[in-house]
């Protein structure tokens, strides 16, 4: 499996100086060359290092979406240049995240704000790889007749990520000291919902639907509540990386603890706390101080949160897996299964 996705990840790498030199051929016809060079730059920095997951995703999606005698040059072209418009909306997301959560690192390296002290400028290199991936849809897609749907499907997945993001800065205070009593399961689901399940799950297969060619409503509506389903269980996997996993392996630090995010993790601790331990919650979560964060962990280990999140692991693949048997318009089950066994267990 993995040589598979290291050879499919070449494919995709070889059209990224297509890609590249698109934008930045759209910046010199203004005139700008200083821009350009910077452009470059930025989009060298901070698109590429990952896994590309979410491409690779659409790519896979798509092949399994429509007939062999489709597979044409052109078409594996198309959704190669679509696949990197995903991840380009990643990366605006990431930028802008990575400011509002003061993260340190990604992918191994300093988030872009602080390279070379970048720092509230990389606001507007963010902004600026949004509206170069809407310049790529546009000059590929835009003679096309699912060109509308591509569109308002970026569109709508951007708003409903802006939201969580705002749902999520809201339940921490702005980084101040969070009001514990916000944190519930549903407030949780809202904010896992809109903040990373429409870009992790169905921006690539939505967009790789439209692209296919699939017209028939029946179609998305049953889709979507799996593909939020499965984005929701990515999230929470990615919360227990967080407080538990290795940051060398994630290449990237882990700030949720002193963040005050609203994870799994606390709100089932709040769920299970005695009044002595929530109090040390309310003393020690979204604060900076190591000592502080240490205790907070050795908290979620005493509650038994490390067997409830391995309990809750299992019984969700499970469940995940009977709503994918019941999807009934025709779309093919391993595209959903296939998905969930990839983040089934992961590492990183």
């Amino acid at each position: 499996m993995q040589v598979m996705i290291e050879e499919k990840s070449r494919e995709m790498m070889a059209i990224w100086p297509d890609i590249v030199r698109d934008i930045i051929d759209a910046i010199k016809d203004l005139n700008i060359p200083d821009v350009a060079t910077w452009m470059e730059k930025v989009l060298e920095y901070n698109v590429l290092g990952g896994k590309k997951i979410r491409g690779l995703t659409t790519i896979y999606a798509y092949k399994m979406l429509i007939r062999n005698d489709q597979l044409t040059e052109d078409n594996i072209r198309l959704v190669r240049i679509l696949a990197w418009c995903v991840e380009l909306m990643l990366t605006f997301g990431q930028i802008l995240d990575d400011i509002m959560d003061r993260s340190l690192v990604r992918r191994g390296r300093p988030c872009w704000y602080r390279y070379n002290d970048i720092g509230a400028a990389a606001i507007n290199d963010g902004t600026l790889i949004e509206n170069a991936t809407f310049y790529i849809i546009r000059k590929y897609f835009k003679e096309k007749d699912y060109y509308i749907n591509i569109l308002e499907t970026f569109h709508d997945v951007i708003f409903k990520t802006l939201m969580g993001q705002c749902l999520d800065m809201l339940s921490t205070n702005f980084g101040k000291k969070p009001d514990l009593d916000l944190f519930t399961m549903d407030r949780y689901k809202s904010i896992i919902e809109s903040k990373a399940a429409y870009c992790t799950c169905i921006l690539p297969i939505i967009a790789a639907m439209h692209l296919a060619g699939i017209k028939d409503p029946e179609m998305f509506e049953q889709a979507t509540p799996v593909l939020l389903e499965i984005g929701r269980f990515y999230q929470i996997q990615d919360d227990y990386l967080s407080c538990f996993g290795n940051p060398e392996v994630r290449g990237k630090d882990d700030t949720d603890i002193q963040e005050g995010k609203c994870t799994w993790f606390i709100v089932v601790a709040l769920q299970r706390a005695t009044p002595e331990q929530r109090k040390i919650l309310e003393e020690c979560y979204g604060v900076s101080d190591p000592e502080k964060v240490k205790q907070v962990r050795q908290l979620f280990t005493d509650l038994n949160l490390l067997d409830a999140y391995s309990t809750f692991e299992e019984e969700t693949y499970k469940l995940i897996n009977v709503h994918i048997q019941q999807i009934s318009c025709g779309l093919p089950h391993n595209l959903f299964l296939d998905l969930l066994g990839q983040i089934y267990r992961r590492t990183s």
